[in-house]
Protein backbone atom coordinates (compact mmCIF):
# COMPACT_ATOMS: atom_id res chain seq x y z
CA UNK A 1 0.00 0.00 0.00
CA UNK A 2 1.28 3.44 -0.89
CA UNK A 3 2.05 5.50 2.20
CA UNK A 4 -0.12 8.61 2.58
CA UNK A 5 1.62 11.96 2.29
CA UNK A 6 1.90 13.91 5.55
CA UNK A 7 -0.81 16.54 5.68
CA UNK A 8 -0.09 20.19 6.53
CA UNK A 9 -2.53 23.09 6.87
CA UNK A 10 -1.27 26.56 5.93
CA UNK A 11 -3.43 29.50 6.94
CA UNK A 12 -3.19 32.62 4.81
CA UNK A 13 -1.69 30.36 2.17
CA UNK A 14 -2.99 32.05 -0.98
CA UNK A 15 -0.59 35.00 -1.01
CA UNK A 16 2.78 36.17 0.24
CA UNK A 17 4.85 34.03 2.59
CA UNK A 18 2.04 31.49 2.96
CA UNK A 19 1.89 30.86 -0.77
CA UNK A 20 5.60 30.09 -0.99
CA UNK A 21 5.42 27.90 2.14
CA UNK A 22 2.59 25.94 0.51
CA UNK A 23 4.54 25.53 -2.72
CA UNK A 24 7.71 24.31 -0.99
CA UNK A 25 5.79 21.82 1.14
CA UNK A 26 4.13 20.41 -1.98
CA UNK A 27 7.51 20.07 -3.68
CA UNK A 28 8.81 18.22 -0.63
CA UNK A 29 6.03 15.62 -0.75
CA UNK A 30 3.40 16.96 1.65
CA UNK A 31 -0.33 17.24 1.07
CA UNK A 32 -1.39 20.80 1.82
CA UNK A 33 -4.72 22.34 2.78
CA UNK A 34 -4.81 26.10 2.28
CA UNK A 35 -7.05 28.12 4.59
CA UNK A 36 -7.62 31.69 3.38
CA UNK A 37 -10.38 34.27 3.59
CA UNK A 38 -9.54 35.78 0.19
CA UNK A 39 -11.55 33.79 -2.35
CA UNK A 40 -10.22 35.86 -5.25
CA UNK A 41 -6.61 34.98 -4.43
CA UNK A 42 -7.45 31.29 -4.08
CA UNK A 43 -9.35 31.15 -7.36
CA UNK A 44 -6.31 32.60 -9.14
CA UNK A 45 -4.10 29.86 -7.67
CA UNK A 46 -6.29 26.83 -8.28
CA UNK A 47 -5.56 26.30 -12.01
CA UNK A 48 -1.84 25.95 -11.29
CA UNK A 49 -2.36 23.15 -8.75
CA UNK A 50 -5.15 20.97 -10.10
CA UNK A 51 -2.92 17.90 -10.40
CA UNK A 52 -1.18 18.47 -7.06
CA UNK A 53 -2.06 17.31 -3.54
CA UNK A 54 -3.52 20.64 -2.44
CA UNK A 55 -7.00 21.77 -1.46
CA UNK A 56 -8.36 25.26 -0.89
CA UNK A 57 -10.80 26.23 1.86
CA UNK A 58 -12.35 29.66 2.35
CA UNK A 59 -11.75 30.24 6.04
CA UNK A 60 -12.07 33.08 8.50
CA UNK A 61 -9.57 32.02 11.14
CA UNK A 62 -11.10 34.42 13.66
CA UNK A 63 -14.42 32.55 13.43
CA UNK A 64 -14.60 29.26 15.32
CA UNK A 65 -17.40 27.82 13.19
CA UNK A 66 -15.44 28.57 10.01
CA UNK A 67 -12.27 27.04 11.44
CA UNK A 68 -13.99 23.85 12.54
CA UNK A 69 -15.77 23.45 9.21
CA UNK A 70 -12.56 23.85 7.19
CA UNK A 71 -10.65 21.45 9.44
CA UNK A 72 -13.33 18.79 9.00
CA UNK A 73 -13.20 19.18 5.22
CA UNK A 74 -9.40 19.09 5.12
CA UNK A 75 -9.15 15.95 7.27
CA UNK A 76 -11.85 14.24 5.22
CA UNK A 77 -9.75 14.82 2.11
CA UNK A 78 -6.20 14.14 3.31
CA UNK A 79 -6.51 12.52 6.74
CA UNK A 80 -5.04 13.52 10.09
CA UNK A 81 -2.92 16.63 10.12
CA UNK A 82 0.83 16.41 10.72
CA UNK A 83 1.63 20.11 10.51
CA UNK A 84 -0.02 23.50 11.02
CA UNK A 85 1.46 26.77 9.79
CA UNK A 86 -0.38 29.69 11.42
CA UNK A 87 0.38 32.41 8.89
CA UNK A 88 -2.93 34.27 8.39
CA UNK A 89 -2.48 37.96 9.16
CA UNK A 90 -4.26 41.28 9.26
CA UNK A 91 -1.91 44.26 8.96
CA UNK A 92 -2.88 47.84 9.65
CA UNK A 93 -0.37 50.58 10.44
CA UNK A 94 -1.92 53.89 11.50
CA UNK A 95 -1.48 56.38 14.36
CA UNK A 96 -2.77 55.01 17.66
CA UNK A 97 -5.09 57.99 18.13
CA UNK A 98 -6.78 57.13 14.83
CA UNK A 99 -6.90 53.37 15.33
CA UNK A 100 -10.47 52.29 15.98
CA UNK A 101 -11.43 49.62 18.48
CA UNK A 102 -12.88 47.60 15.61
CA UNK A 103 -9.52 47.69 13.79
CA UNK A 104 -7.64 46.78 16.96
CA UNK A 105 -9.97 43.86 17.63
CA UNK A 106 -9.75 42.63 14.05
CA UNK A 107 -5.95 42.48 14.22
CA UNK A 108 -6.00 40.49 17.47
CA UNK A 109 -8.83 38.27 16.27
CA UNK A 110 -7.10 37.31 13.03
CA UNK A 111 -3.48 37.16 14.11
CA UNK A 112 -3.70 35.90 17.70
CA UNK A 113 -7.13 34.35 18.18
CA UNK A 114 -6.88 32.71 14.76
CA UNK A 115 -3.63 31.05 15.81
CA UNK A 116 -5.29 29.83 19.00
CA UNK A 117 -8.43 28.51 17.29
CA UNK A 118 -6.64 26.57 14.55
CA UNK A 119 -4.23 25.08 17.07
CA UNK A 120 -7.00 24.22 19.54
CA UNK A 121 -9.14 22.37 17.01
CA UNK A 122 -6.19 20.52 15.48
CA UNK A 123 -4.57 19.50 18.76
CA UNK A 124 -6.04 15.97 18.83
CA UNK A 125 -5.08 15.28 15.21
CA UNK A 126 -1.56 16.63 15.77
CA UNK A 127 -1.14 14.44 18.85
CA UNK A 128 -2.02 11.38 16.77
CA UNK A 129 0.64 12.22 14.17
CA UNK A 130 3.22 13.60 16.66
CA UNK A 131 3.12 16.73 14.60
CA UNK A 132 4.46 20.26 14.47
CA UNK A 133 2.93 23.73 14.75
CA UNK A 134 4.80 26.68 13.28
CA UNK A 135 3.47 30.13 14.14
CA UNK A 136 4.52 33.06 11.98
CA UNK A 137 5.44 35.78 14.44
CA UNK A 138 7.43 38.94 13.56
CA UNK A 139 10.46 40.93 14.61
CA UNK A 140 7.88 43.55 15.61
CA UNK A 141 7.13 41.33 18.60
CA UNK A 142 10.48 42.54 19.97
CA UNK A 143 11.02 46.00 18.48
CA UNK A 144 8.79 48.59 16.84
CA UNK A 145 8.34 51.28 14.26
CA UNK A 146 5.70 54.01 14.79
CA UNK A 147 2.01 53.18 14.38
CA UNK A 148 2.27 49.39 14.68
CA UNK A 149 0.40 48.91 17.98
CA UNK A 150 -2.25 46.39 16.88
CA UNK A 151 0.14 44.36 14.75
CA UNK A 152 2.97 44.37 17.31
CA UNK A 153 0.66 43.45 20.19
CA UNK A 154 -0.81 40.54 18.26
CA UNK A 155 2.62 39.24 17.27
CA UNK A 156 3.89 39.57 20.84
CA UNK A 157 0.91 37.48 21.88
CA UNK A 158 1.81 34.85 19.30
CA UNK A 159 5.30 34.57 20.75
CA UNK A 160 3.90 33.99 24.25
CA UNK A 161 1.23 31.62 22.95
CA UNK A 162 3.95 29.61 21.20
CA UNK A 163 5.86 28.70 24.34
CA UNK A 164 2.63 28.17 26.29
CA UNK A 165 1.34 25.68 23.72
CA UNK A 166 4.72 23.96 23.51
CA UNK A 167 4.46 23.13 27.20
CA UNK A 168 0.78 22.19 27.08
CA UNK A 169 0.95 20.04 23.94
CA UNK A 170 4.31 18.42 24.57
CA UNK A 171 5.74 15.86 24.30
CA UNK A 172 3.59 14.75 21.36
CA UNK A 173 3.33 18.08 19.51
CA UNK A 174 6.18 20.52 18.88
CA UNK A 175 5.34 24.23 18.73
CA UNK A 176 7.74 26.91 17.46
CA UNK A 177 7.54 30.35 15.90
CA UNK A 178 9.39 32.20 13.17
CA UNK A 179 9.90 35.97 13.29
CA UNK A 180 10.55 37.34 9.80
CA UNK A 181 12.22 40.68 9.31
CA UNK A 182 12.00 42.55 6.00
CA UNK A 183 10.67 39.93 3.59
CA UNK A 184 9.75 41.27 0.15
CA UNK A 185 6.43 39.73 -0.89
CA UNK A 186 5.20 42.66 -2.98
CA UNK A 187 4.94 40.54 -6.14
CA UNK A 188 3.46 37.49 -4.37
CA UNK A 189 -0.09 38.76 -4.13
CA UNK A 190 -3.23 38.36 -6.18
CA UNK A 191 -3.12 40.12 -9.54
CA UNK A 192 -5.02 43.17 -8.39
CA UNK A 193 -2.46 43.85 -5.64
CA UNK A 194 0.82 42.45 -7.00
CA UNK A 195 3.28 45.31 -7.55
CA UNK A 196 7.00 44.63 -7.30
CA UNK A 197 8.45 47.40 -5.17
CA UNK A 198 11.88 48.76 -6.01
CA UNK A 199 14.53 47.42 -3.67
CA UNK A 200 17.65 49.59 -3.66
CA UNK A 201 21.25 48.61 -3.08
CA UNK A 202 21.07 50.66 0.12
CA UNK A 203 18.09 48.56 1.25
CA UNK A 204 20.09 45.38 0.75
CA UNK A 205 23.29 46.62 2.33
CA UNK A 206 21.67 47.81 5.56
CA UNK A 207 21.25 44.12 6.37
CA UNK A 208 24.29 42.33 7.86
CA UNK A 209 23.45 39.44 5.51
CA UNK A 210 23.76 41.80 2.55
CA UNK A 211 20.23 41.55 1.18
CA UNK A 212 16.53 41.97 1.85
CA UNK A 213 14.79 38.67 2.62
CA UNK A 214 12.43 36.69 0.40
CA UNK A 215 9.60 34.32 1.17
CA UNK A 216 11.72 31.24 0.50
CA UNK A 217 13.92 32.22 3.47
CA UNK A 218 10.90 31.69 5.70
CA UNK A 219 9.59 28.63 3.84
CA UNK A 220 12.90 26.81 4.32
CA UNK A 221 12.73 27.44 8.08
CA UNK A 222 9.17 26.10 8.13
CA UNK A 223 10.37 22.96 6.37
CA UNK A 224 13.19 22.58 8.91
CA UNK A 225 10.74 22.80 11.81
CA UNK A 226 8.39 20.31 10.16
CA UNK A 227 11.16 17.70 9.97
CA UNK A 228 10.51 15.01 12.63
CA UNK A 229 14.27 14.57 12.98
CA UNK A 230 14.30 17.97 14.71
CA UNK A 231 12.12 16.67 17.54
CA UNK A 232 14.23 18.25 20.31
CA UNK A 233 13.26 21.77 19.19
CA UNK A 234 10.09 23.19 20.73
CA UNK A 235 8.93 26.40 22.36
CA UNK A 236 11.50 28.39 20.42
CA UNK A 237 11.38 31.49 18.23
CA UNK A 238 13.62 31.73 15.17
CA UNK A 239 14.36 35.24 13.95
CA UNK A 240 14.97 35.30 10.20
CA UNK A 241 15.87 38.90 9.44
CA UNK A 242 19.29 39.04 7.83
CA UNK A 243 20.76 40.07 11.19
CA UNK A 244 18.92 43.40 11.42
CA UNK A 245 17.72 42.99 15.01
CA UNK A 246 21.34 42.48 16.11
CA UNK A 247 22.58 45.65 14.45
CA UNK A 248 23.16 48.75 16.58
CA UNK A 249 22.08 51.92 14.79
CA UNK A 250 23.00 55.43 15.93
CA UNK A 251 21.31 58.43 14.36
Amino acid sequence: MKKAKPHVIVTGGAQGIGRVVMQLLLEEGFSVSVFDIDSEAMEELKPSFRSRSVSFHITDVSNEVSVRSSIRAAIMQYGDVYGLVNNAVYELFKPMEELTLEEWNRALATNLTGTFLCSKHLASSLRETKGSIVNICSTRAFQSEPHTESYSASKGGIRALTHAMAVSLGPHVRVNSISPGWIDVSALKKKSLARQVKITEEDHLQHPAGRVGNAMDIARMVLFLMNPENSFITGQNFTVDGGMTKKMIYV
